[in-house]
């Protein structure tokens, strides 16, 4: 086949043999992983490079991850010419500042693939580890740390193997450094066993195909996502768009933080897309910081989202958009600021990036969504817990509703995107009891379209623990669109013996429940959009009859006033979807 003549058939099935590589090599990572948040939560990602380092596939795993993984294979490129890797190598890294990654527990491997001894690509994957070192079990997550040396170990790219030969040093004094060593040492074998799979794929891609074609294809898989995703940009009107959101606070003081950015449309030459992000606020004290890897995933997907979401997300994908960040800034953060928490932050961005579309793409933005990452990390000690353990989930809560939608309840949105922890698996692997798990009523903004319902739960410690967490959307509102209102706040209570429920903060490090205490988590609700008055009168009842609101709240927020004749009418043919611990309303007499 002549090297010039681009097969697009042929094309399409090497893209796919591509994609499949690396969805192959997460299905191998998450089913030999030790951790729960790994094995159970699917907290990891792979994808695939060509030789000069280029993004050319990315499973649909953690978007977060994308710019972790940019940016190592830019430190590779920068730290070891391409003429010093051989087969055989690995590398290891988890530093936002000198490994292209977003936050510590996030732990990177990348390999490059040799047939022939000629470097053909690179495979790479991204594990969380539930514990990183650090002041507190699993603190590498949480949001109130002041630097980033408070948050645990940094590993800039190190090799773990050098041709073919294990470095047991560096995996000594990494994991000397860790709680939980066996579970980190089975976490990081199934990283390295996906790997091998990925090399072993790709390998047999290439020899089936041969050098020659695959690069040509590269080429044009590259050229049609630019070609594509310019000429979408033409579906925006020409001009520039601003918006402003905030996030609550950064742990450590009770100011809010500004995100700005203006959105330049660019028809001229070459469609193109331009995010300046000047006039966001300084960097925080507290771990709320987005390293610039991180905002570039955030306004990756976004865009990817808006405009392209069926376009192959590889290196051509990101020739159209530029990004201007200030660096010291909250989204451009210069080192040693803490970046633990740092999904509250890229989920912000999100929402900015949304507020500033709404006006040019009324029909595909949706209200801002529940807009946190609601990251709770419960950890023990032999001396305190009598075992050592870290679990970690992050909730979901409310999507904003679209045009013509109602959001979705109780999901994760935009740049996370892990599974929920079985409560089964977390109560059989730690000393700790779920009393409620469900949706929390009343809490989607009211509209024409609904926004969804943010997440509930509640956990009994069983034994003296340590929690740490971030979250946000305790203050601001998801807000609405179109006349739509913002969703509920999300908020953290602590019931501890014989004492009242008390709020705690949103980001906190290492705060000791007792046995006994429990600890209610709710996150946001999403933003409505359209006038609430606007709502059919039928979708207030049936909402009513899931659940989902109280007959209060129609009354007050959509003006329906319900009557048990109507509940009565509806129920025989409604499914009853009320969540879990929620209480229905005294019947009317």
């Amino acid at each position: 086949m002549s090297q010039q003549f681009i097969d697009p058939i042929t094309t399409e099935v090497i893209r796919h043999a591509l994609q499949g590589i690396a969805e192959e090599m997460g299905v191998s990572l998450i089913r030999t992983a030790y951790s729960t948040n790994i094995k159970e939560r699917r907290d990891c990602s792979c994808a695939l490079f060509s030789a000069q380092g280029e993004l050319v596939a990315l499973a649909e795993h953690i978007p977060i991850h994308l710019g972790s993984m940019l940016g190592l294979m830019k430190t590779i490129n920068e730290k070891f010419p391409l003429a010093s890797l051989h087969p055989g190598d690995i590398i290891i890294t988890n530093d936002p500042y000198r490994g292209g990654g977003s936050h510590l527990p996030d732990v990177t491997l990348v390999q490059p693939v040799f047939l022939k001894d000629r470097l053909v690509g690179f495979v790479a994957n991204i594990a969380h580890w539930a514990d990183i070192g650090g002041a507190f079990p699993g603190g590498g997550t949480g949001g109130a740390s002041s630097e980033i040396f408070q948050e645990g170990l940094r590993i800039p790219p190190l090799f773990l193997y050098r041709q073919g030969k294990f470095q047991s040093e560096i995996a000594e004094a990494i994991l000397t450094n860790l709680r939980q060593r066996r579970e980190r040492e089975g976490d990081l074998r199934a990283q390295l066993a996906s790997l091998h799979l990925g090399e072993r794929r790709l390998k047999e891609l290439f020899q089936r195909y041969g050098r020659k074609l695959m690069a040509t294809t590269l080429t044009s898989l590259f050229n049609y996502s630019e070609k594509i995703l310019r000429q979408q940009v033409r579906s925006i009107p020409p001009g520039n768009y601003q918006f402003q959101d905030y996030l609550d606070d950064d742990g450590l003081s009770l100011k809010p933080l500004k995100i700005q950015v203006k959105i330049k449309v660019d028809h001229e030459d070459q469609p193109s897309l331009i995010f300046d992000f000047t006039g966001t606020d300084p960097q925080a004290e507290g771990g709320v910081n987005m390293v610039r890897v991180a905002l570039e995933a955030s306004v990756y997907y976004t865009v990817k989202a808006l405009l392209a979401p069926n376009i192959p997300l590889n290196a051509g994908f990101l020739r159209p958009i530029k990004i201007i960040a200030p660096a010291g800034t909250l989204v451009n953060a210069q080192e040693p600021a803490a970046v633990g928490g740092r999904t509250d932050t890229c989920q912000r961005v999100v929402d900015t990036l949304l507020g500033a579309f709404s006006a040019a793409l009324p029909q595909k933005v949706m209200a801002a969504s529940n807009g946190a990452t609601t990251a709770l990390i419960f950890g023990g000690t032999r001396k305190l817990s009598g075992k050592d353990f870290v679990y970690v989930e992050a909730l979901g809560g409310g999507m904003g509703a679209r045009f013509a939608r109602d959001g979705l309840d109780g999901i994760q949105v935009h740049i996370t995107n892990t599974t929920n922890l079985p409560v089964e698996a977390l109560e059989m692997e730690y000393p700790l009891r779920v009393l409620r798990y469900g949706l929390v009523q009343n809490s989607g903004g009211p509209g024409k379209y609904r926004g969804g319902l943010g997440l509930e739960k509640e956990i009994m410690a069983l034994a003296p623990v340590l929690f740490s967490a971030h979250s946000d959307r305790h203050r601001f509102r998801p807000w609405g669109l179109k006349g739509g209102l913002p969703g509920q706040p999300g908020i953290f209570l602590l019931k501890a013996k014989n004492k009242e429920k008390r709020k705690i903060p949103s980001k906190i490090n290492g705060f000791l429940l007792q046995p006994g205490d429990t600890l209610l988590a709710q996150t946001a609700g999403g933003g409505g959009y359209g006038s609430p008055q606007e709502r059919p009168p039928e979708k207030v009842v049936q909402d009513y009859i899931s659940g989902r609101i109280s007959r209060s709240h129609a009354q007050q927020a959509y003006g329906v006033v319900l009557k048990a004749r109507a509940k009565k009418i509806l129920a025989k043919a409604t499914l009853q979807l009320r969540p879990t611990g929620s209480q229905p309303e005294e019947e009317e007499k």
